[in-house]
C-alpha cells in the first residue's frame, strides 16, 4: 500500500486517489475551508468493491499475529500523532480540542483491543455422539470471516465510530470499505493513513469520500458486501435495511436517552455526571442524556443545582483548552433545535435556561413542563436540550422512561441496590448505567440497543461475532477405533 498524505485523496483499494470533483471540508464554528476530497464517482464505488474482492482474499490469509501486529502498528501511529488527530477531529467536526482528545485516546485502545480480540476468535468440540448412531463421530465448528463489509459512519465522533468498524474487520481477516460522514471525511483518511503506515495489505482497507447519494446506494445493495455496518439516523437505517437484501445487518440508530434520579441519589454526582452527558459534543451524542425524570421530593434541588452548572458551561472556540463547549456541525442543524424547543414552549413547556442560537452554536438548554404532544419529547433531539420531568416513584418513572420507540442506554442514580435491580430488569434499554449518565461508555463493552434504536452490538468481542461465520467440521471415523 503505497503512503501518501491523505488530506485531499481517497483510498480506493490500496491507491491514495484524486477526483475532479471535490467536496469542501469547513470548520462549523467560523464555516472557513480546512480542505477538500474527492467526491468519488458510482464508477469508482463499483471498482473499489471489485479491489475488496481480492483484498477480502488477502485478509482472510492473513495470519492472527500479523492482524495483530499490524492494529498494533496503526495504534502506535496514531499515539505518535495524537495531537494532529485531535486537531483534525476538533476542526471538522463539534467537539472541543479537550473532547477530541479523549476521542483519540479511545480510538488507540479500540483498535489496541481489536488486536486482543483477534487471537480470541474461538470455536468449540462438539459432542456428536449425543445422538444415537453418530458415535463414530467427532467434529468442531469455528469462524470464518463473511468477506467484504460496508461501513457507513456518522460525524459525532468522526474517529473512534470509523474504529469501531475498522479495528473488528481486521481484527477477523475481512475487507472493509469506509464511507465517512460527507462533513467530517478527514478523520477517516488519517485512521487510513495509519494503517498505510501499519502495512496493511492493499485492498483491504478502503475509505471513499462522497455523497451518499451518489456512491451509498451501490455500496448498500451490492451483492459483494456480505454486511452493512450503519451508525446513524433511524429514517436513514430504515431505508438501508430495505434497500440492501440478503446481508448481514449493524445499525446503530440513535435514541432518546433517559435517566432517572431518586430521592436518595447523591444529587451533586447527579448533576455533574448529566449535564455533561447533556451536553458532551454539543449534544450531538446517540447516548446523550435527553430526559430526566427526578423524583418530586427532590426536584426543585436538583433543577435548581442542574441549571446553575449549566450556566457555568463555557461555549466558544473549540480549540481552547478552557471550551466546553462548541458549535454544532452546522448551522442548519442548529436550526432544526432551534424549531424543535420553540415548538415545545409555544405548546407549553418552561424555558429554564437557554435556547440562544447564534449560526451553528446552540447554548445548553434545560426545558421542563414540556407536553407529550411535542417533537422533542419524542423524537431524539441530537443537540444541547436537556428535559426535566417530575415523577412520583420509581414505577412512574421507568414506566415514563419506557414510553418512546427507542431503547439505548439508560442511566439511574440512587444508593438502593433493590430499586436499581428493578430498573435493570423493566427498562427497555440495550445498556443501564447505575450512578452514571446514559452516555457512560468504555470500547471493550457490547453497544446497541432495543426497539427503533437499532440491530445487532458492537463493541470489538461482540461486532467480531457479527462480521464472522460459524462452520461445522464433523469427522465419520471408522467405528473399529472405538472398540
Amino acid at each position: 500500500m503505497s503512503v501518501q498524505m491523505a488530506g485531499k485523496k481517497m483510498l480506493l483499494g490500496g491507491e491514495w486517489v484524486c477526483r475532479d470533483q471535490i467536496i469542501e471540508v469547513c470548520d462549523p464554528q467560523d464555516n472557513s475551508l480546512i480542505d477538500t476530497v474527492p467526491a468519488a464517482s458510482a464508477e469508482d464505488m463499483i471498482r473499489c468493491i471489485e479491489e475488496a474482492k481480492e483484498g477480502a482474499k488477502l485478509a482472510a490469509a492473513m495470519p492472527v499475529h500479523e492482524r495483530m501486529r499490524v492494529l498494533n502498528a496503526a495504534a502506535d501511529y496514531i499515539e505518535m500523532h495524537r495531537e494532529r488527530f485531535a486537531v483534525t477531529i476538533s476542526k471538522e467536526g463539534s467537539k472541543t480540542i479537550r473532547e477530541a482528545t479523549k476521542e483519540t485516546t479511545r480510538c488507540i485502545q479500540t483498535l489496541r483491543i481489536s488486536a486482543e480480540e483477534a487471537r480470541r476468535i474461538n470455536g468449540e468440540t462438539i459432542s456428536f455422539d449425543q445422538m444415537p448412531g453418530s458415535e463414530n463421530r467427532i467434529g468442531y465448528y469455528y469462524r470464518f470471516p463473511i468477506g467484504i463489509i460496508g461501513a457507513i459512519t456518522p460525524f459525532n465522533d468522526p474517529l473512534n465510530l470509523v474504529a469501531h468498524k475498522v479495528g473488528p474487520a481486521i481484527a477477523s481477516g475481512n475487507a472493509i470499505i469506509v464511507k465517512p460522514a460527507t462533513v467530517t471525511p478527514l478523520s477517516a483518511l488519517l485512521l487510513a493513513e495509519a494503517f498505510a503506515h501499519a502495512g496493511l495489505p492493499p485492498k483491504v482497507l478502503s475509505v471513499i469520500t462522497g455523497y451518499g447519494h451518489e456512491i451509498g446506494d451501490i455500496l448498500v445493495t451490492h451483492p459483494a458486501i456480505r454486511m452493512i455496518s450503519f451508525t446513524g439516523g433511524l429514517e436513514a437505517g430504515e431505508n438501508i435495511v430495505r434497500k440492501a437484501g440478503l446481508k448481514k445487518m449493524s445499525m446503530e440508530l440513535g435514541s432518546n436517552s433517559p435517566v432517572i434520579v431518586l430521592e436518595d441519589a447523591d444529587l451533586e454526582q447527579a448533576v455533574e455526571s448529566n449535564v455533561s452527558g447533556a451536553f458532551w459534543a454539543a449534544g450531538q451524542n446517540c447516548l446523550g442524556v435527553q430526559r430526566l425524570y427526578i423524583q418530586e421530593s427532590v426536584m426543585s434541588s436538583f433543577q435548581k443545582k442542574f441549571v446553575t452548572r449549566t450556566e457555568q458551561y463555557i461555549i466558544g472556540d473549540k480549540q481552547v483548552q478552557e471550551t466546553d463547549m462548541g458549535p454544532l456541525i452546522n448551522e442548519k442543524e442548529a436550526k432544526r433545535v432551534e424549531a424543535l424547543v420553540n415548538e415545545a414552549i409555544e405548546k407549553g413547556a418552561k424555558l429554564l435556561t437557554g435556547g440562544i442560537r447564534k449560526g451553528a452554536f446552540y447554548t445548553p438548554t434545560v426545558l421542563t413542563n414540556i407536553p407529550e404532544n411535542c417533537r422533542i419529547a419524542n423524537e431524539e433531539i441530537f443537540g444541547p436540550v436537556v428535559l426535566l420531568y417530575p415523577v412520583q416513584d420509581l414505577d412512574h418513572a421507568i414506566q415514563e422512561s419506557n414510553r418512546v420507540d427507542f431503547g439505548l442506554q439508560a442511566g439511574i442514580f440512587t444508593k438502593n441496590i433493590e430499586k436499581a435491580y428493578q430498573a435493570i430488569a423493566q427498562m427497555d434499554v440495550g445498556g443501564i448505567m447505575i450512578n452514571d449518565s446514559s452516555d457512560y461508555r468504555i470500547d471493550a463493552m457490547p453497544f446497541g440497543g432495543v426497539k427503533k434504536s437499532g440491530l445487532g452490538r458492537e463493541g470489538i468481542k461482540f461486532a467480531i461475532q457479527e462480521m464472522t461465520e460459524p462452520k461445522v467440521v464433523c469427522f465419520k471415523l471408522s467405528t473399529e477405533h472405538f472398540r
